[in-house]
């Protein structure tokens, strides 16, 4: 009983203080039957923090000896290769690199106007399976091949170090304006 009183008044505690930890403290001599004090009011005396966000189209720059090469073909067929880190994705490292890849969801998986074509299937292989998600959004694309990807999706890894991907001619971006009066 008196491991449940300790709890209880810890959590009393942690409901009643404003302050920025909400770790355990020393037991309280407050009891089970005492009058429940008064809560404050949080909107004058709770503490606000914030998480890192991980900000769209913010790419690393690599560590020295630790680049990894992505090629991308644009629709002129010209190539631009490029030094990225692990973990950038393919629609940010070419916007970022002013190469005409839209992304017009902001990388959220939600159009196919990142689409890419891996040119290597065997490096196409190496990559882990697309999620459903992904594979709904390639079926909109224009230019579908067999290796086709997002580009939002793809995060650049070791293993894919070297990757070529190809741009497609055009994309599929449906808006309103596109069934506007003419």
């Amino acid at each position: 009983m008196a491991a449940t009183s300790r709890s209880f008044a810890r959590a009393l505690r942690c409901l009643n203080t404003p302050s920025k930890s909400i770790a355990p403290s020393a037991p309280s001599s407050r009891s089970l039957f005492s009058p429940r004090p008064r809560l404050p009011n949080l909107a004058q005396s709770r503490a606000f923090s914030i998480t890192p966000l991980r900000l769209h189209g913010h790419i690393t720059p690599p560590k020295p000896g630790e680049e990894l090469h992505v090629t991308f073909i644009d629709k002129e067929n010209h190539e631009h290769t490029i030094a990225v880190s692990a973990g950038d994705n393919l629609l940010d490292v070419a916007q970022a690199n002013d190469l005409e890849m839209e992304g017009a969801c902001g990388g959220s998986c939600a159009c196919s106007t990142c689409h890419v074509i891996v040119t290597d299937e065997a490096m196409y292989d190496r990559m882990p399976e697309p999620e459903d998600d992904e594979n709904d959004m390639l079926d909109l694309a224009f230019g579908l091949t067999e290796t086709s990807r997002l580009g939002c999706q793809v995060a650049m890894t070791k293993e894919l170090d070297g990757l070529r991907v190809k741009l497609p001619s055009m994309t599929r971006n449906l808006q309103a304006s596109d069934f506007g009066s003419k």
